[in-house]
């Protein structure tokens, strides 16, 4: 009877070292969502400016993804993840000291870059370190940062605003835990690749690489489906805060400690089961994982939908339910990104989850600020004229934010169709990527 493959031995101790960074990645990019208002204010802004600090980072983002990940294919992951965490940490530090809307911009391109370099090369190294079986508790685990480092900013940047009077000042403490966690990216020691697959794998470089992504009908379904999970993620993390105090009129710590609960506390939940979850189904069956994630995505996109169309309800109701519908979205880390490496080879995986997140954020994360802000202010002119004002005021302002928000939901049912569609296409892809890598090990 044959056997898993091992594991690294130090497996799980680069895991936590991994994601800690990750922890501080999704901190840094969160702080600028959190004090959008008081920059608004003080540079007298509209949602469509404040939705292209949001876009221009991740188009910067998803361009320097791609060459950055064909590197972590060939070149040392440990070494990339750590000059790039450096880089973006600094930035970070940097961007404190913004004097106007175009030097915020034009910092936050420059995080975009350093943050691109990491998590090819992470999810790269975690397929390495963990046989097939494991990677999605693995992967739960990683992108634990994620929904740890949304709850950490959302829960102290507004009290650093309050306590040093400054929106700046949460930019200069961010960075420095970042910087001090560069300096253990570079004692990683690489894997072999392919080490953890349960067949023997090809070495050497790979001729044509993207054709060989593109062929990969799973692989396309699910960057669609990510298209669309980042447009509605990125729209919700970039305006939640700003639309809770307009419509809602909660001050900014409160609005951003709310933000926290739905972004971040449900994350915990979400992908410690869900990771757990979608092991469970994937051994049970070969379609387990894709299937419980775009059930997951209906989920989310009925609770967040009617959160939205219930109107001014008690704040805590509204949050309790988009809440709700916010847990079951993030299966679609533990869901899809294992299934990326399941359906491709282990010389290809940091270049196929660089050419995922260019798809994701592009399309998605780059345009889900961006329209929404656009929308807003739309909106925000209709019921200006609908009430036959003469000039804009908060009160209109709160009305648009809050009716250019039901693209999320919108997003969501659009991305449970895609998930639909790569598990029709799974099991002939993942047999087929198997076959390509060669004979399967004899057990020991």
């Amino acid at each position: 009877m044959s056997q898993h493959p091992p594991q690294a031995a130090n497996a799980w101790r680069i895991l936590f070292l991994l994601f800690l960074a990750n922890l501080f990645n999704f901190f840094d990019r969160t702080i600028p969502a959190i004090i959008i208002e008081p920059i608004r204010l003080e540079w007298h802004l509209s949602d469509l400016q404040l939705g292209l600090i949001g876009t221009a980072f991740t188009l910067v983002y998803a361009l320097a993804g791609l060459p950055l990940g064909r590197m972590a294919d060939t070149g040392v992951r440990s070494r990339i993840m750590g000059w790039g965490l450096a880089a973006w940490s600094a930035l970070t530090a940097i961007n404190g000291f913004a004097w106007n809307f175009w030097s915020f911009l034009l910092i936050r391109m420059g995080i975009g870059i350093g943050e691109a370099s990491y998590a090819p090369a992470a999810n790269s190294l975690i397929g390495d370190l963990f046989p097939a079986h494991k990677r999605a508790r693995a992967m739960g685990i990683f992108m634990l940062g994620l929904p740890l480092g949304l709850l950490l900013a959302f829960f102290t940047t507004g009290a650093m605003v309050r306590a040093f009077d400054s929106w700046r000042a949460p930019f200069f403490i961010a960075a420095v835990p970042g910087l001090l966690l560069a300096l253990f990216m570079f004692f990683i020691r690489d894997p072999q690749r392919g080490a953890a697959e349960s067949v023997r794998v090809k070495v050497g470089r790979v001729d044509k690489p993207l054709s060989k992504l593109l062929a990969i009908r799973t692989f396309w379904w699910l960057t669609l489906a990510g298209l669309c999970f980042n447009f509605a993620t990125y729209a919700s993390n970039s305006f939640m805060v700003p639309m809770l105090q307009r419509y809602f009129l909660l001050p900014l710590e409160q609005a951003a400690i709310a933000t926290g609960v739905i972004c971040g506390v449900t994350g915990l939940v979400g992908l410690t089961l869900g990771g757990w979850l979608a092991d469970k189904l994937h051994q049970r069956y070969e379609r387990g994982r894709l299937l419980l994630g775009a059930v997951s995505m209906l989920i989310a996109c009925l609770a967040t939908g009617y959160a939205l169309l219930a109107g001014r309800i008690e704040v805590s109701l509204f949050v309790g339910v988009f809440s709700a519908g916010w847990l079951f979205s993030y299966n679609f880390y533990t869901c899809v990104y294992t299934s990326i490496q399941d359906v491709v080879e282990p010389r290809l995986r940091a270049t196929a989850m660089a050419l995922f997140f260019a798809g994701l954020y592009l399309l998605g994360g780059g345009l889900g600020p961006v329209v929404v802000g656009l929308l807003s202010d739309h909106f925000s002119h209709t019921a200006m004229l609908a009430a036959g004002a003469l000039e804009m005021n908060e009160s209109f302002k709160a009305v648009g934010l809050h009716n250019a928000m039901y693209l999320i939901p919108v997003a969501l049912f659009l991305t449970t169709l895609a998930l639909f569609q790569a598990a029709r296409r799974f099991s002939h892809d993942a047999r087929a990527m198997q076959a390509d890598m060669g004979d399967v090990v004899p057990a020991f």
